[in-house]
């Protein structure tokens, strides 16, 4: 099955899975090249990621910081979706337990822009601080 036959909640599962997985090649596969994947906050991952390479490098970057993400919902419209996901790390005294909705937008099967909504962005911020907190 090509992406362009792909539903959104294959694509979502699937977007969830490479990530989780650090499946570069996949999550590759599933964006179009010119990809943007906007976080709230002021922290080392928030701001906008544009282009296939930078939203790799944001996604290598929250592997790195050992965050794991369970999804626990795909909602889908006619041609859109949103992933609801908890995503949970520790690290020293720091300790990151968040939901995220990820919203996705996408063309010809393709996802060509993410945005984060986070239920504790101060959290997050504390957890991904600049200065390695």
């Amino acid at each position: 099955m090509t992406t362009t036959e792909t539903s959104p909640r294959e694509i979502g599962v699937s977007f969830h899975h490479a990530l989780a997985t650090r499946d570069w090649p996949m999550l590759r596969a599933l964006m179009s090249p010119n990809v943007t994947w906007t976080l709230p906050g002021d922290n080392a991952i928030s701001g906008t990621a544009a282009g296939i390479d930078d939203v790799i490098a944001r996604a290598e970057l929250i592997a790195a910081y050992g965050v794991s993400s369970t999804l626990e919902r795909v909602l889908v419209s006619r041609k859109n979706l949103a992933i609801g996901l908890r995503a949970t790390a520790r690290r020293g005294e720091h300790v990151l337990d968040e939901y995220i909705a990820a919203v996705c937008t996408l063309r010809q099967g393709r996802i060509v822009q993410v945005e984060a909504y986070l239920d504790d962005v101060d959290g997050m911020n504390a957890f991904f601080a600049r200065d390695g907190g």
